[in-house]
Order: structure tokens, then sequence, then C-alpha cells
């Protein structure tokens, strides 16, 4: 043997090598960078803060122009429209995220 087909079964051997250690390799989970408990967290964050600032907004109104509470309840209910939609956006982010993740998944297997 010569030191040319010595150098290229070592080559061939480590690229063996290194194809088995990528396939045998731990695949990270889809959900593995947003936690349930961690969605969960921020959604009702995104609720509270949401109704916390149509309140405050509503309360301060009220209280400048000497209103019944209507503004409060207006903007009580903004707050509550915008945390949902917020709430909602978040949900379709994290989905789109595990589906990009199997799909990439399901890419690498075929």
């Amino acid at each position: 043997m010569t030191d040319d087909d010595q150098k290229q079964r070592m080559a061939q051997l480590e690229a063996k090598i290194t194809a088995a250690k990528k396939a045998k390799a731990p695949k990270p989970r889809a959900d593995a960078d947003v936690s349930g408990g961690e969605l969960a967290w921020r959604m009702v964050i995104e609720m509270v803060s949401g109704l916390g600032i149509g309140f405050g907004i509503g309360y301060g109104l009220d209280s400048l122009l000497g209103t019944i509470p209507i503004f409060l309840v207006l903007f009580t209910l903004l707050g509550l429209v915008a945390g949902v939609k917020v709430m909602l956006r978040s949900a379709k982010e994290v989905q789109e995220k595990q589906a990009a993740a199997e799909a990439a998944d399901k890419d690498e297997r075929d």
C-alpha cells in the first residue's frame, strides 16, 4: 500500500465516523425553546397587562373628565380585546415554530 492509498482510506474512515456520530447525536425537541409552563405564564401576563393598561387609561380619563365610569368600562374591554389578540399571536408564533421544526425533522429523515 502506498501513502496515497492509506490517506484515502483514512479520509473515508473519518467521513464514516463523522456521519455515524451525526446520525447518533440527540436531536432537540421541537418545543425545547418554549415549554408549556413558560407559554402559559406569557399568555397570562399578556392578558393581565392588557386589562391593567385599559383599566388605568379608563380610570384616568374618568378622573380627569369627571365622568361616570364609561371610559373605565370601555378601555377595560379594549384592553381585554388587545390582550386576547396578543395571546393569539403568541400561540400562532409558537405553533409556526413547532411546525417548522417538525418539517425540518421530517426532511432530515428523508
